[in-house]
């Protein structure tokens, strides 16, 4: 074979090769296929993402780092005024949800661990975004009392149709904090921009119930969405060992933990007899064993007609993405989607572009999106 001939054969051979090895994968699941398709990648735990109007992203790094995603590509300056806070354990720089009207205000709010003489607990400040720094940054929640753990802070945040923000706050590892309804840990919290209790809150009159209280009996909320239909604020939590739960919040309502719950503790040993007791919610899911949700969004793109109207669910212990079809109030249909990811997915956004959005809790954390195939 001529040697002219020779490196040709091998020139294209190596291209298939390398065009091979660039193909992404294709996913296959019951209503579609799909590939992720990488954003941005270099991101130190990403923990939540939020979409600016010009088509850029904010990403916060637990390490404390607000990111700006501009053109696909990570900027390399992290943007400026973020306020104080601890990283510590499972604390740092949390979610980031902006305001409904941020286009005319640009309002956003921070959830955070924070740390003071008296121990660490979850904060939200809201900040204007101006230049690519934040502006007139203000505390408008701090959960107390104050504890020394560092774990289960939860921070999801999510804006109602009426512009009334939920907070979630852990039960900090303090089982029955999530029961004391004096005790700002263990609940979700509804409050104004502004910090102020909502109108309208259950016990904005009831001695010995904070007025800023929504719901409670919560242990560890990490994800929290609106339905595109009813406005109802749906959430999941991290069970101990099975248990986790898909719950949607009703005013007042008492979910349960740790007096119910249809998980044991790490230790093997029972946490509670019941997995019911009157005046307590039931889940509308729950997960035996655990798969560690966070991050959920409902489906209203119309790349993939058949998934209109489903939950999405991230995981980080089963490191996969979950398909929920809901009827009513029931889960009909429940799918595992990309299940030798290999990666854990920290949070699950629905994208002004009608694709899902992921982000993957490592040290070399990713944003990716899922495109039909």
């Amino acid at each position: 074979m001529p040697d002219t001939l020779k490196w040709t054969l091998v020139a294209t051979l190596l291209a298939v090769a390398t065009a091979c090895t660039a193909a992404p994968d294709i996913y296959h699941s019951d209503k579609a296929s799909f590939r992720l398709e990488s954003v941005a990648s270099g991101l130190e735990h990403p923990w939540s993402l939020a979409f600016l109007p010009d088509g850029s992203l904010l990403v916060t790094e637990r390490a404390g780092r607000l990111r700006l995603i501009s053109n696909n590509e990570l900027q390399a300056q992290p943007v400026e005024g973020v306020p104080d806070l601890v990283v510590s354990g499972q604390g740092g720089l949390l979610d980031v949800v902006l305001h409904p009207d941020f286009e005319n205000n640009h309002l956003l709010f921070l959830s955070y661990a924070h740390e003071n003489a008296d121990g660490k607990t979850t904060r939200v400040s809201r900040a204007q975004l101006e230049d690519g720094r934040l502006t007139n940054v203000r505390v408008i929640f701090e959960a107390l009392p104050r504890s020394s753990p560092s774990h289960h802070f939860a921070g999801r945040m999510a804006f109602d149709q009426t512009g009334l923000l939920y907070i979630a706050v852990g039960d900090r590892g303090d089982r029955p904090r999530a029961q004391d309804t004096n005790d700002d840990a263990g609940a979700v919290h509804r409050i104004t921009i502004d910090g102020a209790p909502a109108p309208g809150n259950p016990f904005l009159q009831t001695p010995n119930h904070r007025p800023t209280l929504f719901s409670y009996g919560h242990r560890n909320i990490q994800g929290m969405t609106r339905h595109p239909h009813s406005g109802a604020i749906w959430t999941h939590e991290h069970g101990p060992r099975g248990g986790d739960e898909i719950n949607i919040l009703e005013p007042g309502t008492n979910y349960g933990w740790p007096a119910i719950t249809y998980g044991i503790g790490y230790s093997g040993f029972a946490i509670s007899d019941n997995t019911a007791l009157p005046g307590m919610a039931q889940p509308l899911h729950y997960w035996d064993p655990s798969i560690a949700p966070s991050g959920m969004a409902f489906y209203t793109g119309t790349d993939v007609e058949a998934w209109q109207g489903d939950l999405f669910v991230g995981a980080l212990k089963m490191q996969k993405l979950v398909r929920l079809r809901i009827e009513g109030n029931q889960v009909v249909e429940e799918e595992d989607l990309i299940t030798e990811f290999g990666r854990r997915i920290r949070d699950v956004r629905m994208g002004p572009d009608g694709r899902i959005w992921l982000l993957t809790d490592e040290s070399n954390g990713e944003v990716l999106r899922l495109v039909a195939e």
